[in-house]
Order: C-alpha cells, then sequence, then structure tokens
C-alpha cells in the first residue's frame, strides 16, 4: 500500500517557486489534497494512517481545516469499516460567528481524552502547533502527530518543544 500511496503522491509535487503556508520559499510544492480528495488516494491514506495510530488508545483525530479535512475523514471511515469507533474533529481557523460558534466540530468529546492531530504536509509546524494549542485549551491531550509528508524543515523539532511527536508516512527524501 505505502509503494502505491508514494507513486500517487508524486504525481502531486510540483517544482518551482512556491510560497508555503509557513511564508516560506521552496522549491517543492506538496499538493496533497490532489492525493488525499482521490478516493484511491485516500483510501490509502485512511488506512496507513489508521495501521500507525490504531494502537496508540485514542478517542479522536482532528486537524486545522482545510488541509486536515480529508485525512481526518479518511482515517475514521477506514476506523469504522474495521469496527472501530473513532471521532474526527475539524478545527477552525477562527470561531463561528453564527450556529454554536465553535472553533472545533465534530461529536463532543470528554476532557483528558487522546486526540492525534493529523495534517497533509509539515514544514515548520505551524498548522500542527495551532490545532494542539486549540485542542489543549479545550481540555485534550495532545502528544502525537502525523502527517503525509514531512518536509524536514524543522516541524519535527517544532512539535518536540511542546512535547508532540511528529509522525510521517514519508518525508521529502522520499519525494526525489
Amino acid at each position: 500500500m505505502k509503494k502505491e500511496l508514494l507513486s500517487i503522491l508524486k504525481t502531486a509535487v510540483h517544482w518551482g517557486r512556491f510560497k508555503l503556508a509557513s511564508g516560506r520559499e521552496s522549491d517543492l510544492y506538496i499538493d496533497a489534497r490532489q492525493v488525499s480528495l482521490y478516493s484511491r488516494g485516500a483510501y490509502l491514506v485512511g488506512s496507513l494512517i489508521w495501521e500507525m495510530i490504531s494502537p496508540w488508545n485514542i478517542k479522536a483525530v482532528g486537524g486545522l481545516t482545510m488541509g486536515a479535512d480529508p485525512i481526518v475523514s479518511a482515517v475514521i471511515t477506514v476506523a469504522g469499516q474495521r469496527g472501530m469507533d473513532l471521532k474526527g474533529l475539524l478545527i477552525r481557523k477562527q470561531v463561528k460567528e453564527h450556529g454554536r460558534g465553535r472553533l472545533i466540530e465534530g461529536p463532543d468529546l470528554e476532557k483528558g481524552e487522546r486526540v492525534v492531530v493529523l495534517d497533509d504536509v509539515a514544514t515548520s509546524g505551524s498548522s500542527i502547533l495551532k490545532s494542539v494549542k486549540v485542542l489543549r485549551d479545550e481540555g485534550f491531550v495532545v502528544d502525537k502527530a502525523v502527517v503525509i509528508v514531512d518536509r524536514e524543515e524543522g516541524a519535527r523539532e517544532a512539535l518536540s518543544e511542546i512535547g508532540v511527536e511528529l509522525f510521517s508516512l514519508f518525508c521529502r527524501s522520499d519525494l526525489l
């Protein structure tokens, strides 16, 4: 499965000059949504991440919208297909101004429950750091994050400083 996913992921790699969400410039852009919003890619991402996280005794997965949205959906779908109960959380970039005014969307969780943060690509780790802060502020335990690709540009170290271990399906070097 991992080899097939890597083959699909390589079609989402673009070379040139790009400004990243972190504000940095890069010669490499990974449009992981081309993978996570494709049926086979979503199935492979969901399956591989579920295999990785299933032993971790967690209640939910979640992340910052929009990068995490299809990944969260893929993982909770695979978990459900395998008979496991797993909740998905989507973290808004700002509090919703109507309805219930929530920052975190999804099923309710009890304070103290463990959540794994998901994202598509990690560069500096800023999106994951925001997710961790929001989730911890709500009383959840967050000590692990999983991404499809770690660009190997500081995210692992930044997350380690706040007690979060970063796991990835692939690293930048796998895409070269």
